[in-house]
Formats: C-alpha cells, structure tokens, sequence
C-alpha cells in the first residue's frame, strides 16, 4: 500500500488569462472571457495535471474559470461542478477600475487591502468573509467523498479566492493571511490532509503558484 493510501490531495487551479487581467483591471465577480492566449493556459495546464489520480472537478460558475475547469475535464473525463461558493472575491465599486483609477481615487486602499484580511472595498468582501464563503465546500468534499482518500480533488477558481480558502484551510491567524501572495493565471496550489479525522484533517501545504510549461501570464 501506498505511504499516500490515506492522504487527501486537492488542487485549487487558477484560470487563464482575461483581457482584464491584461490591462490590470479589477474584475472580481464581473463575468469576463478567457483570451485566445488564456484558451491555451487552460490546455496546458489540463495536460500538465491530468494524471492527479482525480476523483472530481468543482468549479466557479464564472466564465473565465469555468472555461479552464472544462478543459482540465475533458483532459480527465470528469464532468464539471458549478458552485458559486467558488467566485472571486466582491470587490464592490472597485469592480471594473483600473489599479491606477484604485490608486487615484482610493489612495493606499489596495495597500490597506493587501495587508489585512479584514479590510473590505466599497460595497465588496473582506478575505476572511471570502474564506468562509469557500470553507464549507470542501468540509462537505471531506464528509461526502468516501473515495477521496489516496486520490484528488480539483478546485477551479480566482487567485483571491484560491488566497483565502488555502489561509482558511490552514488556520492561518488573520494577521498572516498577506503571507500567501498573487498568483499567475493558470498556476495551482496543491494541499493534502494528513490527519485522522475531519475533526483534525491536518492539512498541508505542498505547493504553491506552480506553473505549466506556458508563460503564466504575458507573452
């Protein structure tokens, strides 16, 4: 038997690239495409990971993520789960804003974001909030999944999201969450629970912002 036998894997994958994410524009929950360039990542990156020994694809139901999650589907033969638990971060009126329009009319508010996990944009969501929102799926994965154990689990979302679920899953003080920084488009975080029970699930981090072999984010 596998060392592994017991080990719950989950991969939380970010999607590929959008316009937006080009022009550093804040997209957060508004539905953008993936870029014929991102269309790609999306295809590497299933390549890359399509021998995880998966068991299920869950997915944001935005475009841009759920797009990258079909490809990862059709690489593995898994249909793909739409959750909206999954979503990026609200970022309220920021929503659609440039990072120079942010830093113009905001001035040290995406600094102030960036430090603390508390700090919520205008008519948006802090990080804690968008940790717990994302929280629940998996404790629900670990009930439900008895077929979980020695195998994988993929999570397809955004980078602020993938952010908060993995501080949430680690338990991460709220004062440390700024220690996990941005992530490239298409890039993956990889944790396993060791532990003995859901109580006690033990998670790890293994991986963190790994790539495939396509430029992450500009060519």
């Amino acid at each position: 038997m596998s060392k592994n036998a017991g080990v719950r894997t989950l991969i939380l994958l970010r999607h590929g690239q959008t316009e937006w994410n080009a022009a550093d524009r804040m997209q957060g929950q508004i539905d953008t495409d993936l870029t014929e360039l991102g269309r790609g990542q999306a295809k590497e990156a299933a390549r890359e990971l399509h021998s995880r020994n998966a068991i299920a694809i869950h997915s944001s139901d935005l475009r841009r993520a759920r797009d990258t999650a079909q490809a990862l589907g059709d690489s593995t033969g898994l249909p793909v789960v739409l959750d909206q638990r999954l979503r990026e971060t609200s970022l309220g009126i920021w929503e659609g804003l440039t990072h120079i329009d942010v830093d113009r009319d905001y001035p040290g508010a995406r600094v102030a974001w960036r430090m603390d996990a508390t700090y919520t944009p205008p008519g948006g969501e802090s990080k804690l909030q968008v940790g717990a929102r994302a929280l629940p799926l998996v404790h629900e994965l670990y009930r439900e999944r008895a077929d979980w154990p020695g195998r994988t689990i993929f999570l397809v979302a955004h980078g602020g999201l993938i952010a908060a679920l993995t501080a949430a899953l680690l338990d991460l003080p709220p004062q440390n969450w700024p220690i996990l920084g941005g992530l490239a488009n298409t890039s993956w975080v990889q944790l396993s629970a060791h532990g003995p029970s859901f109580e006690r699930p033990g998670w790890r981090l293994d991986v963190w912002n790994a790539a495939a072999k396509v430029a992450p984010d500009v060519l």
